[in-house]
């Protein structure tokens, strides 16, 4: 019985229902497995030529096909608010859904096969693997409201509302919002985005376009979940021979031979230089980016005739700069393009796709970042019209001294009759990029100083009683007889004055031994035999005086009293700043000072003799260099500005660089600037962090505020010590540094800085 039972204990078990249904599907299973697994290798092995683009050309051909075939089943049909009548279905927005849907699968199957294919998951794009994004869900697990084609075609629309937060953290978003609601139809180019007028095609076109509104805002948000793998980086390069292919001169006007000649003569350095700076920071990872550099002073347009100048005794400070600017980004392994001619600028904007239209897409755009000078902008604003707001946040302008809020702010300047044809450009102040770092408003870009000699000539040539002044051109001479008598009286005068054969030097002494225009190697070996270095109080600011120190020559400053500014000197006149210039050059006055630089009154000849006799008894001559002059360290401050300086964002959020750590909010004394304020404490004025500052809540921290206002002016945010009244600032443009009135008290935001490179904060060195 017992043998008879255990025969038959099978077939009984096989009588049960749900056993055989478990056994036939496991065998269904099993085949299809089979065939499947098949089916896979007969494709790996005979479609392997087959690459994803023939792949996701056919999904768009088919994707055409299928949306007019639903075009004529209904032809007379209209599906709501973004359709066209006979057109059945807005064919743009269902092509769109099914496109990227298909292609997004197409790009994760083929991370998923290279992650295979190279035997490991845990790639860099692993993560975009994991089933919460391959199934639209979101970081906390729910499903995203992501509309299908088939939500589509049932007749379900996406959500467009905007919360009280997407206004906050997009301020400009409602001011746009309103503005498109007018004129969406003022150019073609809207309709082109699928703008028709209705407030969610018009948020959807602001945010996934302009970037002036919050993607959150409406549905498609989450449907990004890949990176661009097409990203190239930047590496660091010294080919000298492929920068000068970049410096041809597109005609006989030579406007780069003196760039060329600084370039090539300063190379060593830069290489040496940019091989330090790898040595010592991670320079990986680095995104390439496209350059546009156009010298609009080197056109013929500018009627400034520096490429006519340049071995003329014309100014050259302008040129140090472009050429130092050029030998950074190229090191640095970013592609250039360089132009100088209004002709050449046409040519590249015609190839650009709507160059010329106001919708400020930027994903066309074939550069990254436009530097060019003053006039360069004019030009691009000249031959853009409309199309130039798509532009205007790529901009770098080289500005030797600098643009501040108040000018650069159109309305603010026009109402307040400070407006000239340099101001006005409705900029970010930190785009203008400075010569020396006068005005924290703006961007220090600074330059090079030229050392000609080797470090192995530096120091072995003996000083002689030598003093070299500071003066190209007669006319800077002109009313310093006194001044230049009391220096003859106890050195040789020397000087490099441009002299023309007709014409005969009308304020030049006849003690001065003139050396006339000489080349960089003949000027520096002639300051390493220099002891004084003798500033006549112009030119203003320029790399001549550092040059010398460098060289061991101590450098007289004239003082100013009262200062120079646009009140007063007709140099200034029309300049896009209300600053104070203290001496000749206010740099070497403050951040460098005794013993390499004494700033005297050159009208009290008492002081000068008493200055010369105390430099000459020391008898010290040492170079002296700050780091941010160097070769390394403008590498180091361009790179860290290219790397955390954008301003093609829009949105409100937390400052991320300079960083916080090297920031503290400080009120200042009544009447005080926010640059003085910080400086007194040795800090900057660092202006990013303006917004963070700009509410009541601020205030608090400081004081009591009876009531609380807003304006629009460069003053604020300030408390007011007589109405006990806190005033917020309403306009971003005119968060100023240099504003201040006698009655407020200025709230400031200030960080430190690092010794030798003051635009860069304590652990913000790349």
């Amino acid at each position: 019985m017992v043998k008879n039972s255990t025969t038959k204990w099978p077939l009984r078990m096989m009588r049960i229902p749900l056993v055989r249904r478990v056994l036939l599907i496991l065998v269904v299973f099993g085949v299809l497995w089979s065939f499947t697994f098949v089916n896979i290798s007969l494709v790996f092995s005979q479609s392997q030529s087959r690459s994803s683009n023939e792949v996701k050309a056919e999904i768009v051909q088919l994707s055409e096909e299928y949306i007019k075939a639903l075009a004529q089943e209904n032809g007379d049909i209209v599906d709501g608010p973004y359709a066209g009548r006979f057109t059945a279905f807005d064919l743009k927005k269902t092509i769109a859904v099914l496109l990227e849907s298909m292609l997004a699968r197409i790009n994760r199957l083929e991370i998923f096969v290279n992650n295979v294919t190279n035997g490991s998951l845990l790639s860099d794009n692993s993560t975009l693997l994991s089933p919460h994004l391959l199934m639209g869900a979101g970081l906390d697990g729910r499903r995203n409201a992501v509309l299908s084609a088939q939500d589509l075609l049932q007749g379900k629309s996406e959500k467009c509302e905007l919360t009280e937060e997407d206004m906050e953290q997009y301020p400009h978003c409602g001011q746009k919002i309103e503005w498109m609601q007018k004129m969406w139809q003022s150019d073609p180019c809207y309709k082109g985005y699928g703008v028709d007028g209705s407030n969610c095609s018009i948020i959807m076109y602001l945010s996934e376009v302009e970037d002036f509104c919050p993607r959150q805002a409406w549905s498609g948000t989450h449907n990004k979940t890949l990176v661009d793998t097409r990203i190239t980086y930047a590496n660091v390069t010294v080919d000298l021979q492929g920068l000068m292919n970049l410096l041809v001169d597109p005609n006989d006007r030579q406007g780069y031979a003196w760039i060329r000649m600084r370039i090539s003569r300063m190379w060593h350095r830069w290489s040496s230089a940019a091989k330090n700076l790898v040595s010592k920071y991670d320079l990986q990872g680095r995104q390439k980016q496209k350059i546009l550099i156009h010298l609009g002073l080197l056109s013929k347009q500018s009627g400034w005739k520096f490429a006519e100048m340049q071995f003329k005794g014309g100014p050259l400070g302008e040129l140090v700069q472009w050429s130092d600017l050029i030998s950074t980004l190229y090191i640095l392994g970013h592609e250039l393009t360089v132009t100088s001619e209004v002709e050449q600028l046409i040519e590249i904007l015609n190839h650009v796709p709507a160059a010329k239209t106001p919708c400020q897409s930027r994903k066309e755009l074939p550069v990254n970042l436009i530097y060019t000078d003053i006039m360069g902008l004019i030009q691009f604003k000249k031959r853009l019209k409309a199309g130039y707001a798509k532009f205007s946040c790529l901009f770098r302008v080289v500005d030797s001294f600098g643009t501040e809020p108040a000018f650069n702010h159109h309305a603010f300047a026009k109402q307040n009759k400070i407006l000239s044809s340099w101001g006005g450009q409705d900029l970010n102040p930190q785009q203008f990029y400075t010569m020396f770092p006068h005005s924290p408003d703006n961007s220090f870009m600074g330059f090079v100083v030229d050392r000609v000699l080797n470090d192995s000539e530096t120091n072995l040539t003996p000083k002689e009683n030598i003093a070299l002044v500071y003066g190209k051109n007669d006319y800077m001479w002109q009313g310093k007889e006194q001044y230049l008598d009391v220096i003859h009286s106890m050195l040789e005068v020397h000087g490099t004055v441009y002299e023309e054969s007709d014409n005969k030097l009308q304020n030049v002494p006849s003690y001065v031994i003139n050396h006339g225009i000489m080349t960089g190697v003949d000027l520096h070996k002639l300051l390493q035999k220099t002891k004084i270095f003798v500033g006549l109080g112009f030119p203003y600011e320029g790399p001549a005086p550092l040059e010398a120190i460098a060289n061991g020559a101590v450098f007289l400053n004239p003082k100013f009293n009262p200062p120079h500014s646009s009140k007063n000197h007709k140099f200034f006149k029309g300049k896009p700043t209300h600053r104070e210039v203290t001496s000749q050059h206010p740099y070497a006055e403050t951040f460098i000072g005794e013993p390499y630089v004494y700033t005297i009154n050159p009208n009290n000849t008492d002081e000068v003799l008493q200055v010369l006799k105390n430099i000459l008894k020391d008898n010290k001559f040492s170079s002296y260099l700050p780091n941010e002059y160097t070769e390394e360290g403008m590498l180091q401050r361009m790179n860290a500005y290219i790397q955390h300086q954008n301003f093609c964002s829009f949105q409100r959020g937390l400052t991320k660089w300079p960083l916080k750590e090297a920031v503290q909010f400080v009120f200042a004394e009544k009447g005080q600037s926010c640059k003085d304020a910080c400086w007194s404490l040795n800090h900057i004025c660092e202006p990013v962090y303006f917004p963070e500052l700009n509410s009541k809540e601020s205030f608090s921290n400081f004081t009591e505020c009876k009531s609380v206002a807003h304006s629009s002016n460069i003053y604020y945010p300030a408390y007011d010590t007589n109405a006990g009244t806190c005033t917020t600032q309403d306009e971003r443009l005119l968060f100023s540094c240099v504003g201040s009135m006698d009655t407020l008290q200025r709230l400031c935001p200030c960080r430190n800085y690092i010794p030798g490179q003051s635009a860069l904060c304590i652990g913000c060195e790349i």
